[in-house]
């Protein structure tokens, strides 16, 4: 049975970008965990298992949004790094050739190209106006709110879903 983390009994630090170090106020210590969402769609910020390096899980974090403010934002900035998505901003192009769609898209990390395959299960759309998007690559991007996208990129995306 897993040891769920409620808030201020822990404190985590970095421990290279996508892991963390824990230390229990019973004194207990852990090093090297990693941080894995259990629902990695829909819970951005809840149950987040601790797995040591055989992939054993230590702990459940219930929510981030209740630990101390200096283990939330280490917490957050390892799950960013880890689940690095990069988000689009606008679509650029859209060209279709023998049912494969090619896309170029400005992202938050810069401008990308790739290609979809099948768009029926490649782009999904979620309950809060998220849109995940897979590629050919099984590379992901996210659309954060696709109401938010201009009127473009809208004609764009909108046939598809």
């Amino acid at each position: 049975m897993p040891r769920y983390i409620e808030g201020s009994e822990v404190k985590f630090t970095e421990n290279d970008k996508i892991f963390v170090d824990v230390e229990f106020y019973t004194g207990e210590k852990f090093t090297e965990l990693e941080l894995h969402r259990m629902f990695p769609i829909t819970g951005l910020t809840k149950y987040i298992a601790l797995l040591d390096k055989e992939g054993n899980e230590i702990a459940v974090i219930r929510n981030i949004e209740d630990l101390m403010p200096e283990s939330k934002k280490v917490v957050e900035n390892c799950l960013r790094e880890y689940y690095m998505i990069p988000r689009i901003i606008r679509f650029i192009k859209m060209s279709e050739k023998f049912k494969i769609w090619m896309w170029t898209a400005e992202t938050d990390k810069g401008i990308c190209t790739f290609e979809i395959r099948n768009h029926i299960t490649a782009i999904k759309p979620l309950y809060d106006g998220r849109v995940l998007i897979k590629d050919a690559n099984d590379n992901r991007y996210e659309i954060p709110n696709v109401n938010d996208l201009d009127k473009k990129s809208l004609s764009m995306i909108l046939p598809k879903l």
